[in-house]
């Protein structure tokens, strides 16, 4: 492994994350009001329930079948490296009273394709093909890039209108192979009552969770809410926490109701 390149990553990340910071009037701690303290509070509380849940899924990989332990691995790996990040993000919230943007998709650029891998481990012991993987995480990829472009670079000048909805092309891709492609076809043909019963709450995480990051997103100056909440920026931070806690160990509860249902099978 050329570990030279996951140390340019990580310096990359430090300085965008430090650009941000010295582009602003700092605020001392305890300049920072009582929104930014509400949250401050949701840094904290995503850090503890994503630690929790890691916690949760690790210990639970020895009450199901061995074909079931990879993918609650995968979900404690992705509560796991919430929890580390939500732990920086807080800290770097209090300290410059700013969003940690380049913190926050360093993480999604980890967690948001495996959870796509959680879709394709949780499908697979059903036929489940590796192209699916390949589309469902290619489709991660846009949004997520798309998205960075539009927090970043052109996120002033409403610049961040475009390229927010072709981020949305991405999201709106994986909604439809959740509802329509492979994903719903293998779930129609699986005749397993769990598998059907957890990608209906999928659905659900998929229409109505993952729908809070681009409600989020129009917070940003220019887009459609940024009147309505007072072109105040922070509420970007409410919504992103709020929508993690809910999808990152939601998806990881669905996957532990499937296994465990059909691990007591046999």
């Amino acid at each position: 492994m050329n570990y030279s390149i996951l140390l340019d990553v990580g310096t990359a990340a430090t300085d965008a994350t430090a650009a941000v910071a010295n582009s602003v009037d700092l605020p001392s701690l305890k300049e920072i009001d009582s929104l930014k303290d509400a949250i401050a509070i949701t840094f904290f509380i995503g850090y503890m329930a994503m630690l929790a849940s890691s916690v949760f899924f690790f210990v639970e990989r020895g009450s199901v079948d061995g074909k079931w332990k990879l993918s609650l691995l995968v979900s404690a790996l992705i509560t796991g490296i919430a929890a580390v990040h939500y732990y920086y993000m807080r800290e770097f919230y209090m300290e410059y009273g700013v969003s940690p943007t380049a913190l926050r998709y360093v993480d999604w650029t980890l967690t948001v394709p495996l959870m796509c891998v959680e879709f394709y481990l949780l499908t697979k012991p059903f036929g489940a093909k590796g192209g699916t993987l390949f589309k469902l995480i290619l489709a991660s990829v846009v949004m997520l890039v798309t998205g960075l472009l539009g927090e970043t670079i052109f996120k002033e000048a409403g610049g961040n209108v475009l390229w927010g909805w072709l981020s949305t092309v991405g999201y709106l891709y994986i909604v439809y192979e959740v509802f329509f492609g492979d994903v719903a076809k293998l779930t129609k043909s699986s005749n397993s009552p769990a598998l059907g019963r957890a990608m209906f709450l999928m659905k659900i995480f998929i229409t109505l969770g993952w729908a809070i990051y681009p409600i989020g997103y129009m917070v940003l100056p220019g887009n459609y809410l940024n009147t309505a909440f007072g072109g105040n920026e922070a509420y970007i931070d409410l919504f992103y926490n709020i929508a993690d806690a809910i999808n990152k160990i939601g998806f990881g509860l669905v996957v532990y109701t499937v296994a465990v249902a059909e691990s007591s099978k046999k």
